[in-house]
């Protein structure tokens, strides 16, 4: 089994000597790899599914590294929506468990089959009312088009997303890749929200 030396998932030294204890208590542990698997989405953020196998299960294809003795196996479907990611334990000293921190984000509109009509703006519209929205709306979120300028597309942010920490990356990583796939000649999506307003505001 190869190793690769190209982290995908970056596991911290303190998620590690938390796994490490785990797995140390498996029946042959040294046979073990840990697989961190994406295996669906929740809202704005993937939802994963990571537990203990044989090394030797693991599918050519998948990504093979080795942290501090540990071997992490990432399936080859989970590689790219897990590049970059880190696995580690949760800030706050109470809370249990382990979390991961991922820069990546769903498409809003994987599996969706939209026909988007009329002309940019319209389009836009559709977009954000059949798809994004609904997505947006599980965590108290909407986004709003303000306008169009040329191939530019200017929106807002409210509820739920305005002045949360996470609005910015929800924009840029998950609502404009959304808009620029379904409309191609969409070259620019611009977030013209007043976060300064919102109850956590960022930018302050």
């Amino acid at each position: 089994m190869a190793v690769d030396t190209d982290l995908v998932l970056t596991v911290t030294e303190p998620a590690l000597e938390k796994i490490l204890e785990i797995r140390d208590g498996e029946d042959d542990p040294g046979s073990l790899a840990l697989r961190v698997e994406v295996v669906g989405q929740d809202g704005r953020e993937y939802a994963y599914d990571l537990g203990f196998e044989p090394l030797d299960d693991a599918a050519p294809g998948d990504h093979v590294s080795d942290q501090g003795g540990l071997k992490v196996v990432v399936p080859a479907g989970s590689i790219d929506r897990l590049r970059g990611a880190t696995l580690d334990v949760p800030r706050n000293p109470g809370q249990g468990g382990l979390v991961i921190r991922n820069p990546n984000r769903p498409n809003p509109l994987l599996g969706a089959k939209l026909e988007l009509t009329g002309d940019l703006a319209e389009k836009v519209q559709q977009l954000l009312a059949e798809s994004i929205n609904p997505s947006l709306a599980m965590h108290g979120g909407y986004a709003s088009l303000v306008g169009v300028e040329g191939t530019k597309v200017f929106l807002t942010m409210g509820g739920g997303c305005q002045g949360c920490a996470l609005s910015a990356a929800t924009l840029r990583e998950g609502i404009q890749v959304a808009i620029r796939e379904a409309i191609p000649e969409v070259t620019e999506v611009i977030d013209v929200t007043d976060h300064e307003s919102g109850e956590n505001p960022f930018y302050r």
